[in-house]
């Protein structure tokens, strides 16, 4: 995907500079009491257009949008910020920013960060550089009456020391524009064989190793689950993608696992869900959408370590051969498993597909996946909840959500919620058939089957998709868990 050149300046820009671009965003260092504005072009008369959207004494007014009075009326983003805003608060507000030349899909755009010591405008710098560059990401668009737009071209950034670059702020818009766009596409053009084409361009295109598990391989080795799932599907083209990334020189030979449900449609299977819950099930392959997004911005910011991404793909489908609720089925590793519920269809792919992961024993696997309502009923769509068999990654993943804006919440892994899937029948039930916890039992059922004790990390989608956007992405459709991964990797350093 094509995405915008930058150019970098530490100084400000001078008029004929304002004079010459069109579109600014702009963000001033809120000035503190009786202290004066930084002087920079047409500031006098933007500062006095900024007050006027101050209300009884409110010092933190709403984004100001205005034209500057020269001779091509330039169009300005403004808005005054506190150095300490939170990642999600920043991200957010440069989502306000942003949307002020939706509009006008300008070519060229100048961002100003004016007034902050040199780090603190870096940051500003990355929270509105990641705004800007989701704004303009394609995404899928069918209507045959299309507005043909402008792409963004150039970004020229002033006022951030020229120390500061921003290669992980392009490669991480570029990992969840994957993941956006590949979520957004409807489930006919998004069938598991056509969703195995476009990831095939795209490992040619990267250089990954790939792997495909057949319906006819993943019965040879008697993946149960998966199978069961995908066996209600006309089209037998599901299976089990492993994608394997490399580093020319590596800094160490332990691997980072990635896994992804990549269900392109769920119907809900024999228990068919009603109208109001089948719209939007194309999204159902979300969780497959950010792995391979986090795949791709590690391969292009050349991460040191190996990185396997393994994706279940297939369709929960209604049918003569569907799978039905009692049914008894044995998982890859030889775990029986009491069907209850058919619409329980993502952990069921998920456990042969973790334990093929784990068997070459990785330092870190972690999985994404639209897996629960429940998770959504626990804490909305603003936060992600997070799972892992390691409790001293607990802080550490509240930390990468804080940092970077994609925020998560993590649930109890207690062993005693086991009690809920005891089954007379097999080793376990898929699901309890009371309502509740679905979530941390979804959980414990993955659990079972990351094998050799390795380090887990399970990410419950919660907030893939949310009304409006979240943070700095505009579209209803998220892509959340790129950015949250690699503040986990690269700044948390949780492999290491």
């Amino acid at each position: 995907m094509k995405q915008a050149q930058l150019q970098q300046s530490s100084g400000l820009p001078d008029t004929a500079r304002f004079d010459d671009l069109e579109h600014w965003i702009i963000v001033v260092k809120q000035p503190e009491a009786k202290e004066q504005w930084p002087s920079f072009p047409y500031s006098d008369i933007l500062q006095k257009r900024h007050k006027r959207l101050c209300k009884n004494g409110d010092d933190a007014p709403p984004p100001l949008l205005t034209d500057l009075p020269n001779e091509k009326a330039g169009r300005v983003a403004l808005s005054t910020i506190k150095p300490d805003l939170s990642a999600f608060e920043l991200l957010s507000l440069a989502r306000k920013l942003a949307e002020g030349h939706q509009d006008y899909r300008a070519r060229e755009l100048g961002i100003a960060v004016i007034g902050f010591s040199a780090k603190k405008s870096a940051r500003v710098a990355e929270a509105l550089l990641a705004a800007v560059l989701a704004a303009d990401a394609e995404m899928p668009d069918f209507r045959k009456k299309r507005k043909d737009r402008a792409r963004l071209e150039q970004v020229h950034l002033y006022g951030v020391p020229e120390k500061y670059g921003f290669a992980r702020s392009f490669a991480e818009d570029e990992g969840n524009a994957l993941a956006r766009y590949l979520t957004a596409l409807p489930q006919n053009e998004l069938t598991p064989t056509l969703y195995r084409k476009r990831i095939a361009a795209l490992a040619k295109e990267s250089g990954w190793k790939s792997q495909f598990f057949s319906i006819a391989q993943l019965e040879k080795r008697k993946a149960g689950a998966f199978l069961a799932v995908a066996q209600g599907s006309p089209q037998k083209d599901g299976g089990i993608l492993r994608l394997r990334y490399a580093p020319e020189e590596p800094e160490t030979e332990d691997t980072l696992a990635l896994v992804g449900k990549g269900i392109c449609f769920d119907t809900g299977g024999v228990n068919l869900k009603p109208h109001n819950y089948m719209m939007g099930m194309h999204e159902d392959m979300e969780g497959s959408a950010v792995a391979l997004g986090t795949l791709t911005a590690l391969t292009r910011l050349k991460a040191p370590f190996p990185v396997e991404c393994w994706l279940a793909i297939c369709t929960n489908h209604i049918g003569p051969d569907a799978y039905n609720p009692g049914d008894i089925i044995t998982a890859l590793d030889g775990t029986t498993i009491e069907t209850v519920h058919t619409d329980a269809e993502g952990r069921m792919v998920l456990a042969d597909t973790l334990a093929l992961a784990s068997r070459n024993k990785p330092k870190l696997i972690i999985d994404y996946a639209t897996l629960t309502g429940a998770c959504v009923y626990a804490i909305g769509k603003a936060y992600s909840g997070v799972f892992t068999n390691q409790t001293d990654f607990l802080p550490i993943m509240v930390k990468a959500g804080v940092d970077s804006g994609e925020r998560v919440w993590p649930f109890p892994m207690d062993e005693d919620y086991d009690e809920a899937l005891e089954s007379k029948f097999a080793d376990v039930k898929q699901c309890s058939s009371d309502p509740g916890v679905d979530h941390i039992l979804g959980a414990r059922f993955l659990q079972r089957f990351v094998k050799h004790d390795c380090p887990w990390i399970h990410v419950d989608l919660s907030a893939g998709n949310n009304k409006g956007g979240l943070a700095h992405v505009p579209t209803d459709t998220t892509g959340f868990g790129v950015r949250f991964t690699l503040n986990l990797l690269l700044d948390q350093k949780i492999m290491k």
